[in-house]
């Protein structure tokens, strides 16, 4: 069975992996209950923030300057950008600066959100089993 907990047919496409194998639960269930790598998952939202406005600034430039959308508006929240060739540069850093920092937070959250889930299911579960404790003394 691969990582992905799928097995690999000889044909080369993948199958689901039968409902009698004993670790189906387990290992899907780690992976659904993983943690979140919230470097990797900043990274990846400050990148396509970042390139997001690049590419509308860079869009606005080349199409036509005098009817687009008011872009200019970004320079009131972020230093240094404006409609221009170097302010799409400037807006590439301030765009991966924000979104790495909303999605560390976004996966911070979710990473907290799940553990503080977990912990309560496994200690009403825990609870559960103990309940009759004492009628078995």
């Amino acid at each position: 069975m691969s990582k992905t907990g799928f097995d690999a047919r000889h044909d080369g496409n993948a199958v689901p992996p039968s409902a009698d194998s004993p670790d189906t639960l387990s290992s899907s269930a780690a992976l659904l209950f993983a943690p979140v790598d919230k470097r990797a998952f900043g990274a990846a939202i400050g990148t396509a923030v970042g390139i997001s406005f690049f590419g509308a600034t860079s869009l606005v430039l080349l199409l036509s300057p005098e009817n687009s959308l008011p872009l200019a508006l970004m320079g009131e929240y972020f230093a240094g950008y404006s409609v221009t060739w170097s302010g799409a540069v400037i807006g590439l850093g301030w765009g991966f600066a924000v979104g790495f920092c909303a999605g560390w937070f976004v996966a911070f959250t979710r990473n907290l959100v799940l553990a503080v889930s977990l912990f309560i299911i496994r200690s009403r579960a825990e609870l559960g089993e103990t309940r009759d404790f004492l009628d078995h003394i």
